[in-house]
């Protein structure tokens, strides 16, 4: 007791309290059920252990929930699906009970979703039950195939003859374009790679096809106002590009000048297209067009969808659709790729003509007509003499995008563009310096034999 005791003495000569020694903290430690030889780093690691399994008792009912939902995904999907089409359905009844005018565009949207939709599942459900019971229709079918046929290509050309006759004996300089148009397929038979290899199913459907698309375009009423409200839509929907040109640029700068007026619309139409390229449904139209000229013009399936897709993209995006087909594609495929590609307008150039004031239905009439008209003009000058691997082929895959998610789409959509809009402005400020200096020329030339204003210019 008395070591133990604090003196004065001891507190000047330095002697620490021993209450608050080591050999204390011992002491009470044992006396608190620790081990002696614990360390922190062996307490911090079971205070963790407890942390994490406290975390994962509070996170139970997630994980739980998560695995409800894993098991239950395709019930899920369902009840979601269906929610989501009755809440369409009671928009869509209102829409059309309030002003049905107004709803008519909503309803005809509608029902092509619908038919589609309809069609898809009868064919996935019941299509092989069909099959089955048309084997012995199918059969007669066969058997009247080779006369019916000829019926078949004979009757529309006799019905089209009489019918040109008809129409244009008011007005006979009509012929001088068919006549024109005839020397042109003459021309190019005879430059044709194989002459006798020639499709000519392939021809005469491709042109039927194009002049059946004229004549909707054209001479019905039905076909007029459809594609002209179509290209009232596009026209519409170009004219929120003002939305983000004017906040870049000013509206100073998009009213007067060309470039800031014209080329943002490129830039706005290829982020759009890249954005229904991710969601899918570029790929869903292409199919379906590639189909219907598939079917008519016996193409094979790579080539048809190129085509098809050159519609609404461009020469060098088209062929991404068929990327992993290219290198096991024939000659003649490579040429249908290729005369598809020059043939139609992209998209985005089609959103600049159409800022320079051409009508936009023309432009969509031309560029849908254009694609049956290219492969039968692709199928007269190169025809098919090799024997293609796609040609059993029910379908092929289109290619998707890499992007993620939506924004992504569309800012990829939108930097792929700046690439374009570069090349239209070098080749407008190139082309029209060259066509001026070409026509000071000729105005040169011309003042030299006493000629005024001779120039390309109209």
């Amino acid at each position: 007791m008395e070591e133990n005791q604090i003196t004065l003495d001891n507190l000047e000569k330095g002697i620490d309290n021993p209450a608050f020694s080591s050999v204390g903290e011992e002491r009470c430690y044992e006396e608190c059920d620790g081990p002696r030889g614990e360390s922190k780093e062996e307490r911090r690691g079971e205070w963790k252990e407890r942390f994490s399994f406290y975390c994962r008792k509070v996170l139970q009912p997630v994980s739980k929930a998560k695995h409800f939902c894993k098991a239950h995904s395709k019930v899920l999907r369902r009840v979601i699906q269906g929610m989501l089409g009755v809440a369409y359905l009671c928009y869509f009844i209102v829409a059309c009970s309030l002003n049905f005018q107004r709803a008519l565009a909503l309803v005809i949207m509608t029902a092509v979703v619908v038919f589609f939709f309809c069609w898809s599942l009868f064919k996935k459900h019941c299509g092989a039950k069909v099959l089955l019971l048309l084997r012995p229709v199918c059969k007669c079918f066969r058997k009247v195939w080779p006369w019916l046929k000829w019926l078949l290509c004979v009757a529309p050309l006799v019905g089209l003859t009489v019918w040109m006759a008809l129409d244009t004996s008011r007005s006979p300089e009509q012929f001088i374009s068919l006549a024109g148009f005839c020397v042109l397929v003459l021309f190019l038979f005879a430059c044709s790679k194989h002459h006798g290899a020639v499709s000519w199913r392939a021809v005469f459907l491709g042109l039927a096809l194009e002049f059946l698309f004229a004549l909707l375009v054209l001479r019905t009423t039905i076909g007029v106002q459809a594609f002209q409200w179509l290209g009232d839509q596009i026209q519409f929907f170009l004219g929120y590009t003002t939305a983000g040109s004017s906040f870049v640029f000013g509206n100073t700068l998009i009213t007067e000048v060309f470039a800031f007026q014209t080329l943002p619309i490129v830039v706005f139409f290829s982020c759009v297209m890249s954005i229904l390229y991710y969601l899918g449904v570029m790929q869903w139209l292409i199919v379906k067009i590639s189909w219907l000229l598939q079917v008519s013009m016996g193409t094979t399936p790579a080539e048809t969808l190129s085509v098809a897709g050159n519609i609404f993209v461009g020469q060098t995006e088209a062929p991404l659709l068929i990327r992993p087909y290219l290198a096991d594609m024939t000659r003649s495929e490579i040429h249908a790729v290729m005369t598809g590609g020059f043939s139609t307008i992209a998209g985005s150039v089609m959103g600049a003509y159409i800022s320079f004031g051409i009508d936009a239905a023309s432009l969509i009439a031309a560029s849908v007509m254009a694609a049956p008209c290219a492969l039968a003009m692709s199928k007269l000058v190169y025809p098919e003499v090799e024997e293609s691997k796609f040609k059993d082929k029910a379908s092929i895959r289109l290619s998707s995008g890499e992007e993620q998610n939506i924004l992504e789409a569309a800012s990829n959509g939108a930097a792929t563009s700046v690439g374009l809009v570069a090349n239209i402005a070098a080749n407008l400020i190139a082309f029209l310096a060259v066509l001026e200096f070409i026509n000071a020329a000729l105005r040169w030339f011309g003042e030299m034999v006493d000629i005024e204003g001779l120039s390309f210019q109209v």
